[in-house]
């Protein structure tokens, strides 16, 4: 009996080193992009197998953040308030910034802007670019877009504003890569990072 529970112990020790070493085999690929603001941000990211179309998998959603001081204490806050209407977003209007040197190759324009908690529809306003090694960024959810189809821009360029659009329910960008048909992880080249314009010197 000892035998036999040794041997299944063993047998599941197995299975899982060959399974964590698939694991290392299937390592998704990352790209590097320039951060989406000039600003503190924090970001949540779809986790692989949430979604399979190639401008939501591995896609990350990045909303502007500051340091509100509230009894004598700090807090980091999305919005003020209550949060109802757009204004009280710390994220509204803020510029986004371009994720690499790049070709605009596609606009889509969503001209309905959301209440916040309330749920959008349809298409978002977004933008595709094109790096000249093949790799496509699309951002969604902005509004104000300053460049045109064609256009080429280089990486921390602004290039729109933070909306609140489509399928969203606050400020916010959302951000999604992929080369030929696979997508991308995101990964924010923290070389190009600094404190925001009101806590420098």
């Amino acid at each position: 009996m000892f035998q036999g529970s040794l041997r299944g112990l063993l047998l599941a020790s197995v299975l899982v080193c060959a399974q964590a070493s698939a694991d290392v085999q299937a390592e998704i690929e990352a790209v590097l992009a320039h951060p989406p603001f000039d600003a503190f941000y924090n970001c949540s990211e779809h986790f692989a197998g949430q979604f399979n179309a190639l401008g939501d998998a591995l896609g990350t959603d990045c909303l502007v953040s500051k340091l509100v001081e509230v009894d004598g204490r700090m807090w980091t806050r999305t919005y003020q308030g209550d949060g109802r209407r757009n204004e009280d977003w710390f994220g509204w209007h803020t510029e986004f910034l371009s994720p690499c040197d790049c070709i605009v190759e596609r606009i889509h324009i969503n001209p309905i802007t959301n209440e916040p908690g309330v749920m959008g529809k349809g298409r978002s306003t977004s933008v595709l670019f094109k790096r000249a090694d093949g790799v496509h960024f699309e951002v969604a959810h902005v509004r104000d877009i300053e460049v045109e189809q064609g256009a080429t821009v280089k990486a921390g360029e602004p290039i729109a504003r933070v909306g609140n659009n489509g399928y969203s329910r606050s400020p916010h960008i959302h951000m999604a890569s992929w080369r030929d048909d696979t997508p991308v992880q995101i990964r924010f080249d923290q070389r190009r990072m600094q404190l925001p314009p009101e806590h420098r010197k």
